[in-house]
């Protein structure tokens, strides 16, 4: 249910999972989408094995946080590009290209540090609260979990997004345009919290020296 609900809000991989879904087909969306959850489910479980070298990786954190503000920004520009041209088959630049949407879909996760301070957070509210225990069984379950709920939240995008297709005319030139505003504001977003240290990441890092001066 936390996987479920929090792939719910507008982010880089469940738009990017929907503009595939549009604009290739829906078994890319879900190669797409299935790469993604694994890459999120090994962060997981690293996180939960090897907590303390998590909280020493600031510093990586910091600069694939850069790394993904760049994807976001080439891929609102990719989108705008696409709505501009007439025709329902303009891709975004980021999407013509013949990487297998499996393999994007773990490059484009792995690069989107994202939900490892999300996963760091939640955890360690489990813990607390003694609702997830330190045992392998309970690992995998709450692992394999995460990956469902995540599977599930794309598939709410991917459906979505053909639904609304199917019943628009010229539905896909509106839907880049839509796309490319929806990027471009979680850009200046990221942007404006990465410059006032109200990101994530700065969050975790000061949420790691809380727990270190305990």
């Amino acid at each position: 249910m936390i996987s479920f609900l929090g792939s719910l809000p507008l982010g880089t991989l469940n738009i990017a999972a929907m503009q595939i879904g549009i604009q290739e087909s829906l078994l890319n969306a879900f190669y797409f989408s299935i790469g993604s959850l694994l890459v999120e489910m090994v962060y997981v479980r690293i996180s939960l094995l090897g907590i303390d070298w998590v909280r020493k990786q600031e510093k990586l954190l910091k600069v694939m946080e850069w790394i993904t503000l760049a994807i976001i920004i080439a891929l609102a520009v990719g989108s705008f590009l696409a709505a501009s041209k007439s025709g329902n088959a303009n891709k975004n630049v980021l999407l013509q290209n013949n990487m297998h949407r499996f393999l994007l879909g773990m490059f484009m996760c792995a690069i989107n540090p994202v939900q490892i301070p999300f996963w760091f957070g939640w955890s360690t509210v489990l813990f607390t609260k003694k609702i997830l225990e330190p045992k392998n069984v309970q690992y995998n379950s709450y692992i394999i979990g995460i990956g469902l709920g995540t599977l599930l939240g794309n598939a709410v995008f991917i459906f979505g997004g053909k639904w609304l297709v199917q019943r628009i005319a010229n539905s896909q030139q509106y839907l880049n345009w839509v796309i490319g505003g929806i990027f471009a504001l979680t850009a200046v977003i990221q942007l404006i919290k990465m410059l006032m240290h109200k990101d994530a990441i700065s969050k975790f890092g000061k949420d790691n020296k809380k727990i270190s001066q305990q």
